[in-house]
């Protein structure tokens, strides 16, 4: 096994630097380091232009591993990394702004003249300390507060634009994209906008100096630049100093310091001083510079942004996730633990790469396919998770947002120029250092309508709209696949794939104008790209979808749809699944049945209906399952006897169910027996998430992380009060079916109303759906 290099930190602190007993495994079966990870190399090009295609091997088959080569255990799958995030008393931040390669004794030195002595931040800093000086520090960053930097991103951007609007070519980089978040930072920090170019080229040499792998004779150069970033640094903040009632974080921090001298205190504004331009500044330019390198690089994206601006929200949202600013984090393990089943000793370093998190098929279906109105895409790690959370998440938001808006009003005939992209070599940051483009300037759209320079469309904060996650789809078309079940496919417009998706999805149809939405399990081949099909039970007593559904769409339709998205996902390594549908239920079922049977897996699939007149696919199904269909119609006298066919507990064995209450409820008591959560149901209506205020209590939810306390009243659900409170969570079915709202839980007992989690996880007692679930007491605390 190769040994890491000697400029690398050793993370288990042993003498040879590798965690690994050669001495006891070398007879027995060799190095346990696998090839691939002993060649992982993060300062080479394959992961400087593309870290999750890099480590794909590592999250489909090694997903926690050493590197050698670094010094570092590198975490690569969503739920893993998002563990760690969560945990930051396990796993300490204080290394993420270490330098990567240690600096010889020369850069030291010149560091040492320049007087740098950068202290801990909110990035790197631990418990308790930390989450003291983020509640300190907050209120600038929230939504609210971040409003009145709108006018000014617009003014900045409105006037780089206009300097090439007209010159048919540009490098957005240089021309707009790193002097525009530039100024931004400044104006956000209370910053004087002179030494602008200093303060860029500074910049650069800090990302150097922490996160990339200078070389000897570079280390001194870049150590001056570091220097000279921090006494300028210094020298700005003494100037603050003499006028603190400015506008500005920086301002605001030493007023504060004024209330809280033991939390805010000098060294620790100067170190925020420095930290925050870079915070501020470089991983918005770098993200927005990524945004419309993929944009163009997907022209049909781009031209739905051209021609819908409603869509920009979740347009960045998907461009964070894809293809972010910042593919990576480190952290340290303070004792021995366990990551994903690998023993990670006490002391190891460990770099977590939330750009593999962003492509993991684990959590987003069809990960690598870049889809615009991805429900899910702002579940994304690039501003990561937790307690450490980046604070300015939302000023880059705004001016991404913004850029894009500008950009696709005025240029909407942008096009790549023919360019190799290059990089800033470093484990964790990444954006193009140039992006040129082209167009014809003869077609720019002002110059036919000048009006639209007046246009505007209202930046959105927090959770996307419905518009912003929903695709208009062409039907093509309509049978019958049953006595008042009608089968329909659905394709886009243009032909293009639509997004992959798991057996168990389903997908949110709506209702025209009527202001209703619907949610229909997908019941077609997962493999097909080309469509989606969903399978609708014309219901007389419903509450108007399938009526509406069966009333309006024809070939030809158009229907705007949301999702794919999964909550009543199969485990596929399962040793036995029992399949059971009811009525209806059969269209999630089925698909379940189709890819049970393509993995060769062991299965049965039952399916009870009233008749065969009224329970569709059935052609399908026998001809696809041939004896391991079950049919209980009953007309001819069957009935599924429950009890018989789970009388005996298979501990190997999952139960996948969906049909009418009446059936799941029976299910659930033939199950009392058998293995805790062996039965994974899927309900069709709930009434659990109706309030009577009459009948409920106020409660308050603190928020761990964001530090704050909300009241939800009587007559309130929890979900409406973090809204107000303009915290982000997501929501649709809002009656506890879909599990789109659910919030992780730190203490507090729990009054559970969806139908979404297990028994288990509802005896946890750490998830919660927001939009129905409750405080069964007065006060929970809640990890957002």
């Amino acid at each position: 096994m190769a040994q890491p290099s000697p400029q690398s930190p050793s993370p288990a602190g042993n003498a040879g630097g590798c965690p690994v007993d050669h001495a006891a495994l070398a007879a027995a079966r060799g190095c346990p380091v696998s090839p691939r990870a002993a060649e992982f190399d993060p300062f080479g090009d394959g992961y400087q232009q593309d870290p999750p295609e890099y480590v794909r091997w590592a999250r489909e088959q090694e997903p926690v591993f050493y590197s050698p080569k670094l010094g570092y255990w590198v975490v690569t799958r969503y739920d893993d990394i998002k563990a760690v995030f969560r945990d930051n008393h396990t796993f300490s931040p204080s290394i993420a702004l270490e330098k990567i390669t240690p600096t010889g004794p020369e850069a030291n030195a010149v560091l040492e003249s320049y007087g740098y002595a950068m202290n801990r931040t909110l990035v790197n800093e631990d418990e308790p300390a930390h989450m003291a000086r983020r509640r300190a520090l907050m209120d600038p960053f929230t939504p609210e507060a971040l409003k009145h930097h709108e006018p000014m991103v617009r003014r900045l951007t409105r006037e780089y634009v206009d300097r090439f609007i007209d010159d048919g070519r540009a490098d957005l980089v240089d021309q707009m994209l790193w002097e525009v978040p530039l100024t931004v930072a400044l104006h956000f920090l209370g910053v004087p906008e002179e030494d602008m170019d200093r303060l860029r080229e500074y910049s650069i040499a800090h990302t150097v100096n922490t996160w990339g792998r200078p070389r000897p004779e570079e280390q001194v150069a870049v150590a001056h630049a570091v220097g000279n970033f921090w006494q300028l640094a210094g020298k700005i903040l003494d100037k603050m100093r003499q006028d603190p009632d400015a506008p500005g974080w920086m301002q605001y921090g030493i007023r504060k310091q004024r209330e809280f001298p033991d939390v805010v205190t000098d060294s620790y504004l100067h170190s925020m001083m420095m930290a925050g331009i870079v915070a501020a500044h470089e991983t918005t330019a770098n993200a927005s510079a990524n945004a419309i390198k993929l944009l163009l690089q997907h022209p049909e994206a781009w031209r739905e942004l051209c021609e819908d601006p409603g869509l920009l929200p979740n347009a960045v949202e998907e461009c964070l996730r894809h293809n972010g600013s910042v593919a990576a984090w480190r952290r340290l393990a303070t004792r021995d633990t366990e990551i994903a089943g690998v023993a990670i000793p006490a002391g190891a370093k460990l770099l977590i790469v939330s750009s593999s998190a962003n492509h993991d098929e684990r959590h987003f279906a069809d990960a690598d396919f870049f889809d615009i109105r991805r429900e899910n895409a702002s579940d994304q790690l690039t501003f990561g998770y937790g307690a450490h959370q980046c604070m300015g998440k939302n000023l880059a938001r705004m001016e991404m947002q913004i850029f894009l808006e500008e950009l696709t009003r005025r240029l909407p005939h942008l096009r790549l120029a023919e360019q190799r992209f290059t990089y800033v070599p470093n484990t964790s940051f990444r954006g193009p250092e140039h992006l040129w483009v082209e167009w014809d300037p003869a077609a720019n759209p002002e110059r036919r309508d000048p009006s639209l320079l007046a246009r505007s469309q209202p930046v959105r904060i927090g959770e996307p709209s419905t518009h912003a996650i929903s695709r208009k789809l062409v039907v093509i078309s309509v049978v019958a696949a049953a006595d008042g079940v009608a089968r329909i496919r659905m394709a886009s417009p243009d032909g293009k794939p639509l997004p992959r998706w798991t057996p168990g999805s389903h997908i949110d149809i709506e209702c025209g104008d009527t202001g209703l939405s619907r949610q229909y399990s997908l019941c077609g081949d997962p493999a097909d790209s080309g469509a989606l099909e969903i399978a609708v039970l014309r219901e007389a007593d419903g509450r108007g979808g399938s009526a509406w559904v069966h009333e309006h769409l024809r070939p030809g339709s158009s229907v705007r749809v949301r999702g794919p998205r999964n909550h009543f996902r199969m485990d596929e390594s399962a040793a036995r699944l029992i399949l059971i549908a009811g009525g209806i239920g059969i269209t999630p079922i089925s698909a379940m049945a189709r890819r049970a049977r393509e993995l060769g897996l062991d299965y049965q699939l039952h399916y009870s209906g009233r008749s065969r007149r009224c329970m569709a696919l059935l052609d399908e199904l026998a001809g696809l399952h041939g004896e391991r269909l079950h049919l209980h119609v009953g007309d001819e006298g069957g009935r599924n006897d429950f009890a018989a066919l789970l009388a005996r507990p298979d501990a190997g064995a999952q139960i996948y169910a969906c049909g009418p209450e009446r059936m799941l409820s029976a299910l659930q008591q033939a199950c009392a027996h058998w293995p805790e959560d062996a039965l994974r149901v899927e309900h069709f209506h709930s009434s659990l998430a109706t309030l009577d205020p009459s009948r409920e209590h106020a409660f308050e939810a603190e928020l761990k992380d964001s530090g704050i306390v909300v009241q939800v009243p009587a007559g309130q659900t929890l979900l409406a009060a973090l809204r107000g409170a303009n915290i982000d969570v997501q929501s649709d079915c809002e009656e506890g079916l879909c599990g789109s709202c659910e919030v992780r839980v730190l203490d507090g007992a729990i009054d559970h109303r969806d139908v979404v989690l297990t028994r288990a996880e509802r005896e946890a007692g750490q998830r919660m759906m927001a939009c129905c679930s409750r405080a069964r007491e007065g006060r929970i605390v809640l990890e957002l």
